[in-house]
């Protein structure tokens, strides 16, 4: 049976021990409220709550059950964008400062998540980029040029290298070492968990309605009441309701993720490394990666957004064009059958880097919105972003996230 349009990670966690979190009712002051219960805005919440401040976060429906169990469960070290186009729309040194950032999050947020012993099957993979024709081999070997020019380190891999290691038959790739993959859900949760446990107030079934703001102050009015905040973090991925009116910074995409049944072990130990997830060239990239050890995630088919009326149609036919995309590049799997298939939208900008803090026309908020790496490392890097941002202690590195108009 294949299930379609429902992300495996939320089957895999026990529904007897999902945590249930309270309505939000009546009147409430906070200094700062968090609008958005997934993976953004849980780590936001604990970092806040870490730095002593007194955190509320407000979730419509239920905590890490959106976009956040819908992704990949992978932290990457790069935003998944082309070193080259960044540094042509920002510059060489902001773009610099934003991939060195990328990759200091990854690592701390994997760090961060052992050092709370959140049981979300944390496990440090490298990971491939890998490019099979001569465009992309091209491609490929300026963007390494260009960053090892900005200082970056890129080692790369040569046909053979490459096909020891995943079997596949790329002819050049790029190394990155300090990834890692997880439950996104389970990694949610015990960050929202670790929030409260620091004092931060969590809210679910709590839908926002509408802001308004005074010259010193903020209220989020919800379906329960109003609470009062000297800053409002908005984490919620995607600009929509009240804050429609910066979808103009923004393209919407929905990429799509098929997991297959399990892989015959004569055929797994055909298929190279476990450890490692591969990032193809083709445009929109694909990204594979190992679930178990046995079953194989693939996520891409991106598109633009489809209706709502069509989206159950769509799931079905990505799926299926995943399948048969993953059997080029393992010829060895054919036949082997979905067992799920799903969506999840995002938002990306020009510059393929998540927008992250203030906007002129939105007084005393904050935002993450933006982030179409298909990775979790913004998540936290968002979090750390936020937190200077309210504290006023924003770094160089932090403008390369900011709203360009």
């Amino acid at each position: 049976m294949i299930h379609y349009g429902r992300p495996p990670f939320l089957d895999r966690f026990p529904s007897s021990r999902v945590p249930a979190y309270p309505r939000h009712k009546g009147p409430l002051a906070s200094e700062v409220v968090i609008v958005g219960g997934g993976l953004t805005g849980c780590a936001t919440a604990y970092a806040f709550a870490a730095a002593g401040i007194h955190v509320t976060l407000v979730e419509a429906e239920r905590i890490g059950r959106g976009s956040t169990s819908a992704v990949a469960g992978w932290i990457s070290e790069d935003p998944g964008t082309s070193f080259v186009e960044v540094e042509k729309m920002i510059g060489r040194r902001t773009a610099r400062h934003a991939f060195h950032a990328w990759r200091r999050a990854a690592l701390d947020f994997s760090a961060l998540l052992r050092r709370l012993d959140i049981a979300c099957h944390l496990e440090p993979h490298s990971a491939l980029t890998v490019a099979f024709t001569p465009e992309q081999i091209a491609r490929l070997k300026r963007e390494q040029k260009a960053r090892l020019d900005a200082g970056l380190e890129t080692p790369a891999l040569n046909a053979r290298a490459v096909s020891g290691e995943v079997a596949l038959d790329a002819a050049f790739a790029l190394r990155g070492r300090d990834g890692a993959t997880l439950d996104p859900y389970r990694a949610c949760l015990g960050l929202a968990k670790a929030a409260a446990d620091r004092g931060a107030q969590i809210f679910e079934r709590s839908p926002m309605t509408r802001i308004t703001f005074s010259r010193k102050t903020a209220d989020v009015h919800t379906a329960g009441g109003t609470i009062r905040a000297q800053r409002v973090v908005v984490a919620t991925a995607i600009p929509a309701g009240v804050f429609r009116s910066l979808a103009r910074h923004f393209w919407f995409r929905t990429a799509y993720l098929a997991l297959t049944q399990p892989v015959p072990a004569k055929i797994r130990h055909q298929l190279g490394k476990r450890t490692t997830v591969v990032r193809d060239s083709a445009e929109p990239p694909h990204i594979v990666r190992w679930l178990d050890d046995e079953r194989l995630l693939v996520v891409g088919a991106d598109t633009e957004s489809p209706p709502e009326r069509l989206k159950e149609k769509v799931i079905v036919q990505r799926t299926g064009q995943l399948m048969y995309e993953l059997s080029v590049l393992y010829p060895d799997i054919s036949g082997l059958q979905p067992t799920y298939g799903w969506g999840v939208g995002y938002a990306r900008t020009a510059e393929g880097l998540p927008y992250i803090g203030p906007h002129r026309n939105f007084p005393h908020q904050l935002f993450a919105f933006g982030d179409s790496s298909h990775s979790l490392t913004g998540a936290y890097l968002a979090s750390r972003i936020l937190l200077r941002h309210h504290l006023d202690e924003v770094e160089p590195s932090d403008q390369a996230f900011e709203f360009t108009r």
